[in-house]
């Protein structure tokens, strides 16, 4: 299985660059992983919240394959703790799913198609993250759930 973040907009802050290349370099150890970044649309300021997430959708769903089970990160989304995570993780990859992309979307959210076309959704907590925040966590849970997986001890019960 390989795994793939999409998100919406290049990553400003330094110290989430940093945070989020450390464990990108982690998860090179188990599983084929890919960070695409879409461009930020332009001229944002002319454009309502609505026409904004339509040009980000457009984008989005020119990256999406028809194989691709597609999990939408999204405040409405399922809730997991770590090790719920990981069993979802194992069981698509039990299940022989070959290509899962987690897309984080930009601060306004996700247009009516990419909700559409999504498989599902994951809430990482009910409080709201900036979409740059949520970047790292999301990486760090991915780290977490494959060291879970694979009986390491990095996370602790």
């Amino acid at each position: 299985m390989k795994i793939t973040l999409l998100v919406v907009g290049k990553t400003e802050d330094k110290y989430l660059i940093e945070g989020i290349e450390k464990y990108l370099s982690r998860l090179k150890h188990y599983i084929g992983f890919n960070l695409l970044v879409i461009p930020d649309v332009k001229n944002t300021k002319n454009l309502t919240e609505a026409q904004q997430k339509s040009k980000e959708a457009e984008l989005i769903l020119k990256q999406l394959s028809n194989l691709d089970m597609v999990i939408l990160m999204d405040e409405k989304g399922k809730k997991y703790t770590s090790v719920q995570f990981s069993d979802y993780l194992n069981k698509q990859m039990i299940g022989s799913v070959q290509q899962i992309t987690f897309i984080i979307g930009g601060p306004y959210g996700f247009d009516e198609s990419v909700y559409k076309r999504a498989n599902g959704s994951i809430s990482l907590s009910d409080m709201t993250f900036s979409h740059q925040m949520v970047r790292l966590f999301f990486v760090e849970q991915l780290y977490r759930a494959f060291s879970i997986l694979k009986g390491e001890p990095y996370h602790h019960q």
